[in-house]
């Protein structure tokens, strides 16, 4: 959280306005998620991709690891599609490899495949479109834009104190797990257990004594929200990009096909 965070403010892509990213990642992701084509999955993981790497300047084994974080979710979700289960006295439908065990087949059909083919590329593509979103634009410029798009005033600033919580959240364990571990607090099973139980018991309490000391300090000031300055301009060049992108995919990308 703290690298993706540091991300958004540094990279070379942070003086673009947060609108025209916005629309970009947001666009692309409803694109691959509404047609459901191969294709265009493929090509919006690769034009992301490189806008990560190439335009935002993110190094590549940073990207790579983020994209493992989702892997194992998918890998469970892939081999669930694709294995099927069925006694060795029923007829199997068209499938790609089979296998008995005992009184079952294990096989993986035809249908599944290309299912799990398709999840494969859908995810992939919504997954680069996020990353590129939040690895290019802070939590502030989202918000600003929410606000821009009318949005419920309270929807958007809960979003902003989660996000502030998360990293009050992380810096309190930090620094009670460091406490723990100088008093060697996690040398054997049970007191690993027992510091464990701990931290979970002290975090709780502090994170409920911040969200009453922020509260006061809101009602302080009469529940004035700090809102993000509009420093950067439109770019006419920007925009063109992102309808060239839009109608390369719409057009060669499999829409009519």
């Amino acid at each position: 959280m703290l690298l993706i965070d540091k991300y958004a403010y540094m990279n070379k892509l942070a003086s673009v306005h947060p609108l025209e990213k916005m629309t970009f990642s947001l666009g692309l992701l409803l694109l691959s998620l509404i047609v459901r084509d191969e294709l265009i999955s493929l090509i919006t993981f690769i034009v992301m991709s490189a806008f990560i790497i190439l335009g935002a300047k993110i190094p590549f084994q940073y990207y790579a690891k983020l994209l493992l974080l989702p892997g194992f979710f998918l890998l469970s979700s892939l081999l669930s599609i694709l294995i099927s289960i069925a006694p060795n006295s029923s007829n199997l439908p068209a499938h790609f490899w089979a296998f008995s065990l005992s009184n079952w087949t294990f096989f993986i059909g035809n249908e599944s495949l290309i299912t799990a083919q398709q999840l494969l590329f859908s995810v992939l593509g919504s997954i680069s479109c996020l990353y590129f979103l939040i690895l290019t634009t802070s939590v502030q410029s989202i918000c600003h834009v929410l606000r821009q798009w009318r949005l419920p005033a309270l929807f958007v600033e809960l979003v902003e104190l989660t996000y502030r919580f998360i990293f009050i959240f992380l810096n309190s364990m930090q620094k009670i797990h460091l406490a723990q571990q100088s008093r060697l607090g996690y040398q054997s099973p049970m007191q690993w257990l027992r510091s464990i139980s701990m931290l979970i018991a002290a975090l709780f309490a502090e994170m409920f004594q911040r969200s009453r000391e922020l509260n006061n300090a809101m009602q302080a000031r009469g529940g004035e929200s700090i809102y993000w300055q509009d420093s950067v301009c439109y770019s006419k060049k920007n925009w063109f990009g992102i309808v060239f992108i839009f109608l390369f995919l719409v057009i060669y990308g499999g829409f009519f096909s």
